[in-house]
């Protein structure tokens, strides 16, 4: 499910269009102003911003600029409909702009269509993490990183395996075809070490990928 920041300050806006993304598989946080906006954007990941250019606290085009630091893409709502505007959403790094008033159906096909530019699959959650297989990405607390080929194996095998205890031999047994002779029971220490860096909020007391002593490890 995509997670869209809904930047507006007209109430009305925010409740139609909650509703209706809502309704259209779509995970809303909505927030009035930029100060608002920007703190959510520190303290959790967004697959994209929907944004008013003009707020009441800020303006959209400083938002943005936040957004454009942690990769997530943006869509402009703007009443503007003159050229200046409309350009310096594009000179500013905006992905897309729609007029207002607009048609839902409109905006939907805009934000499926600057999803489908960004890449964007697909995101599966743990925890306070995303987890975006179609990219090979974590995103956590806003920060996104991208995975190695070793990283993305062992992270697919937890996944498959969910809540299972797994033997350090089946792990080893299968990141095997990609590291070949390089692998060994040092080099899972190593790979598991790296993976719980980019997941865990604290990674020397992991919450996600626990260990079970004398036995392996298990995803939570």
């Amino acid at each position: 499910m995509d997670k869209i920041l809904l930047v507006e300050d007209d109430g009305a806006i925010v409740s139609s269009l909650t509703e209706y993304l809502t309704e259209k598989d779509f995970l809303v946080v909505a927030v009035g102003g930029e100060r608002e906006a920007r703190l959510r954007l520190k303290e959790e990941p967004f697959d994209l911003l929907l944004i008013d250019i003009s707020l009441q606290n800020g303006t959209g085009f400083g938002v943005l600029e936040a957004a454009k630091t942690m990769g997530v893409p943006g869509i402009f709502l703007t009443a503007q409909d003159e050229e200046e505007t409309l350009v310096r959403t594009f000179e500013e790094g905006a992905n897309d702009y729609i007029v207002k008033p607009f048609r839902p159906r409109e905006l939907l096909a805009r934000i499926q269509n600057v999803l489908r530019r960004e890449g964007r699959g697909e995101t599966l959650q743990i925890q306070d993490v995303l987890v975006n297989l179609d990219r090979g990405t974590i995103t956590r607390q806003g920060k996104e990183e991208e995975l190695s080929a070793l990283e993305y194996r062992l992270l697919e095998t937890f996944l498959a395996n969910r809540g299972q205890v797994l033997r350090r031999s089946q792990l080893l047994e299968d990141i095997w075809d990609l590291a070949g002779d390089f692998v060994n029971d040092n080099t899972l220490s190593v790979y598991i070490k790296r993976l719980r860096e980019k997941l865990e909020e604290d990674p020397k007391n992991p919450k996600i990928i626990t260990t079970v002593r004398g036995i392996g490890y298990r995803m939570d």
